[in-house]
């Protein structure tokens, strides 16, 4: 069994999804728009070049995400991605990445668990936790 995260996004996913394979050094293993799908002829024709469903591949789990439906999207509430790194250069790379043009909800900084974590919420919507956990 495995988790694995899948984002909603409001017309702008093939976007985000780029800037994430950037953030995670990943590349996108799998894109298809409505308009690829059987779905092409049911769907508006301004509607089918946005992202039926994707994926990256980072360190074992699929990130995958799609374009809601017009009038379905809810931005994230409750809930948020968790990345972890053993390097702190990394974490605070990654931090910064997702930072731009986002909100920054805690900076990052060394805590008492961790040699840095920080919260924010991306460019995107998408609420994420940096985390790069001291030595046991």
């Amino acid at each position: 069994m495995r988790l694995d995260p899948y984002l909603s996004f409001d017309g702008n996913c093939a976007e985000a999804f780029a800037f994430y394979a950037q953030c995670f050094n990943a590349r996108v293993s799998f894109a298809m728009t409505y308009g690829q799908s059987p779905m092409a002829g049911q769907t508006a024709p301004e509607y089918r070049d946005k992202i039926m469903h994707t994926r990256i591949d980072v360190g074992g789990v699929q990130l995958m995400g799609s374009d809601a439906p017009p009038g379905y999207y809810k931005r994230p509430a409750g809930s948020m991605i968790s990345v972890g790194t053993d390097d702190p250069a990394e974490a605070d790379r990654i931090f910064g990445m997702l930072a731009e043009g986002g909100q920054v909800t805690m900076p990052i900084a060394e805590t008492f668990w961790a040699r840095r974590f920080g919260m924010v919420t991306d460019r995107f919507g998408t609420p994420w936790m940096v985390n790069c956990e001291k030595p046991a």
